[in-house]
């Protein structure tokens, strides 16, 4: 019995004790679009006075590994207007019924209890916060709490810029922004909606009404945009962005898979090649980065090391659903429901008992990830070599990070240029496109009459009988596994004679299915890829390069596949360019199907092929 009275005492003791704003420390806010030197002033004075009067932090955030949680992310909404590959499935997620979800009052209620005790940060995350009709009246309610220092919010930017100028009156101090390409067509791809330019104008509106940096989050996955790493950070050199390389991890419907992850130190190593002189910054003690800068760089970047260094021992973070449920660990599955204690009129003690006791019950760790990562097989080295979403390599021609660089200069509402298109002469506008990541030092790549002459090395020597069959006449497969690995490379091409409308409508990109082009250029890299699951005795290949390049014939209204493919190992990889070719070719018919059916597909065929025992072959 003598327990009770002295946790009363105790409760007594913090909520005296512990807040900030009774220990004499002034509480205002600065705002983030008044950086004046008397502000910062303010702010350094408030937080050395804070570390120097500090209280002790409240028993209920308290973990039995003493690890304080000063930082709490409460969820608005289950809802995303988005549907990115490695969140959700396509066909969305099942929704919580309305009555369900925390209200308004239920959520301002907690984040009372929640800064009472010691939070002195807050972010708004969902499914997508912004969608949320209250968001900004939200923000204004947590603003006017006192010993609250930040509140940040976490979007995927579709609303940002119209929504920015309230949410900062109203209080909101911190924006993390996601965007994993900066290829407006991958990134319907990747989020199988549009909405590329929404984005890229939420980031420049942030930049703006400055708040510094903006932090731009990107989930780095294998084959789909680790090749944008060196993109993203050129970006930083004359922008105030924090870009932030997330570690793919594993959620509910997403399909994780360890091949699919990109570490830490693979991305950094990248980096490195291109700046070696990247250098690392302090962190906080608390932090869940690490944070490097590229010197005279106006930004920054940092690597959330989720997967293969966790930051457990240091998590101050909790997280409150959009339906009321306390989650102490992000990948953990153990919650309990403040929302039925709040409606069954719990008393704030009573809360606060059970909130203390589901964060003692915290984990060191959450080991069970890291379990998977040593029971699975290392990720593949190199970056090119897997691609299961088929988009490695797509590329603006000209350098990406000087393009959307231009996205914030001098324009309020920024427009992405037509990818990669040229003019090749007065009033004759072409389009082109290419999946070489080098393309801007290829003059020859898709120019109309470039294509360099073939040379003829000799005959091919063949096999006096089918090597897919065996001695008594069944398919079978061959055996490559005494064959020395030599690099090898293939060249396929095939035509698409489309008619005048259709070819028209292809050039100047009004088909109703979306841009042809770039289309078939995804599902051409994508076959090549997929071609041991589509041809039954083709061995996988691990490709370490594909090269898919369409080419606009006005002469013959026709469009020119070229498909390359690139590989070290036993066995040729012909058939790889070849499906390349073919698929690229079937999937330009499918999109101009509705216009005409009098599309002829043909002229599929070998150009070259490297490497090997039998000698190379170029046709003539």
């Amino acid at each position: 019995m003598a327990a009770r009275p002295m946790s009363r005492m105790l409760r007594r003791v913090l909520r005296s004790s512990v807040r900030s704003c009774s220990s004499g420390a002034p509480v205002t806010q600065p705002r983030p679009g008044e950086p004046s030197q008397s502000a910062a002033e303010e702010l350094s004075r408030r937080r050395q006075f804070l570390r120097e009067h500090a209280a002790p932090f409240s028993a209920f955030l308290t973990d039995s590994f003493g690890r304080h949680h000063s930082y709490l992310r409460i969820s608005l909404t289950e809802k995303c207007n988005l549907r990115c590959q490695y969140c959700m499935p396509e066909e969305g997620v099942p929704l919580t019924p309305k009555a369900d979800l925390l209200t308004t009052e239920e959520i301002l209620t907690l984040a009372r209890l929640f800064v009472k005790e010691g939070v002195d940060k807050i972010r708004l995350t969902g499914g997508e916060p912004l969608i949320r009709p209250d968001v900004v009246d939200i923000v204004a309610q947590l603003h006017r709490l006192e010993g609250l220092r930040t509140i940040g919010v976490t979007t995927n930017g579709i609303n940002l810029a119209r929504l920015l100028p309230q949410l900062q009156k109203a209080g909101l101090s911190a924006i993390n922004i996601s965007l994993d390409t900066l290829v407006p067509a991958k990134f319907e791809f990747i989020v199988r909606r549009k909405g590329f330019h929404k984005v890229m104008e939420g980031i420049h509106k942030a930049i703006e009404l400055g708040y510094s940096p903006v932090k731009v989050n990107c989930v780095v996955m294998r084959g789909l945009n680790e090749d944008e790493l060196l993109d993203f950070v050129a970006l930083t050199e004359g922008l105030p962005l924090d870009v932030r390389f997330i570690e793919y991890m594993p959620f509910d419907g997403n399909k994780w898979n360890v091949k699919k992850m990109v570490s830490y130190k693979e991305m950094l190593d990248t980096l490195r090649q291109q700046w070696p002189e990247l250098e690392k910054l302090p962190e906080e003690e608390s932090s869940t980065a690490k944070t490097f800068r590229v010197p005279g760089f106006r930004g920054q970047l940092s690597f959330i090391t989720s997967m293969s260094e966790h930051f457990c021992g240091t998590c101050n973070r909790l997280r409150i659903t959009a339906d009321g449920n306390l989650k102490v660990c992000l990948f953990g599955n153990s919650e309990v429901s403040l929302r039925d204690h709040l409606r069954a009129g719990a008393s704030e003690e009573e809360l606060l008992g059970i909130i203390g006791a589901a964060v003692g019950r915290k984990k060191r760790q959450h080991a069970g990830l890291f379990l998977m990562l040593q029971d699975s097989p290392p990720a593949i080295p190199s970056i090119s070599s897997w691609d299961p979403l088929g988009v490695q390599g797509l590329r603006h021609r000209a350098s990406l990070s000087n393009q959307v660089v231009t996205l914030w200069k001098g324009c309020r509402g920024p427009q992405t240029p037509p990818l990669a298109q040229r003019w090749l002469g007065p009033g004759s506008p072409q389009r082109h496109y290419c999946s070489h990541p080098d393309s801007d030092t290829n003059p020859k790549c898709l120019s109309p009459g470039s294509r360099a002459p073939a040379t003829h090395s000799g005959s091919l020597p063949t096999s006096d009988q089918l090597t897919h069959v065996d001695t008594e006449g069944r398919a079978a497969m061959v055996d490559v596994g005494g064959k020395p690995d030599t690099e090898r490379v293939a060249v396929a091409s095939a035509m698409v004679l489309l008619g005048p409308v259709a070819f028209r409508l292809v050039q100047e990109n009004r088909l109703k299915k979306g841009d042809a082009l770039v289309v078939a250029q995804l599902a051409g890299v994508q076959a090549a890829k997929l071609t041991s699951q589509l041809i039954p005795l083709c061995h996988h290949v691990a490709l370490s390069h594909v090269h898919v390049r369409l080419e606009l014939d006005s002469t013959r209204h026709a469009v020119v596949i070229q498909a390359s493919c690139q590989a070290r190992g036993p066995t040729g990889v012909e058939m790889e360019a070849l499906t390349s070719a073919a698929v690229a070719a079937l999937t330009l018919y499918d999109m101009c199907k509705a216009v005409s059916r009098d599309i002829v597909l043909g002229d599929i065929k070998l150009i070259s092929k490297t490497g090997g025992q039998r000698g190379d072959f170029h046709r003539t």
